[in-house]
């Protein structure tokens, strides 16, 4: 978080309204509670939305002043593809609290979609999406 003066010269904490949509990264896990889930697998789409304060890379402009997304969407796809999950709820969550553990990130909310869900009607996409936000 950063810091400002206000016009008394008193130092004003600012909270960061700074944001980074990852949105779409698509990996193949074995997750579900059927068990032709966990044999045959499927893909899983996850969608990140990660708060930070981006204020030093702005005035940088430097790679090592923010948030590696890049890195992130890798450790997304490995968690997908790690230890099954029952439930996309565990998997979101699973996710969010690994994510959450990066100092540079003060919130984190994470979507994950499972297109090919064994649902017997036709439906466009179940999500389910988890927050998580540090206490300062």
């Amino acid at each position: 978080m950063g810091s400002t003066r206000d016009g008394a010269g008193r130092e004003v904490v600012r909270e960061p309204h700074d944001r980074i949509d990852l949105t779409g990264i698509r990996a193949f896990g074995r997750h579900g509670v059927f068990d032709s889930e966990r044999r045959q697998g499927q893909e899983f789409v996850v969608d990140l939305r990660l708060r930070a304060d981006l204020a030093e890379a702005q005035r940088s402009d430097r790679l090592e002043d923010t948030v590696d997304y890049g890195a992130l969407a890798n450790r997304v796809v490995e968690i997908v593809g790690g230890e099954p999950c029952d439930l996309i709820e565990a998997l979101a969550g699973r996710i969010a609290d690994d994510l959450a553990d990066d100092p540079r990130l003060w919130g984190v909310e994470v979507t994950v979609h499972k297109p090919s869900a064994p649902i017997r009607v036709p439906f466009g996409d179940v999500a389910v999406t988890v927050s998580r936000e540090r206490v300062s």
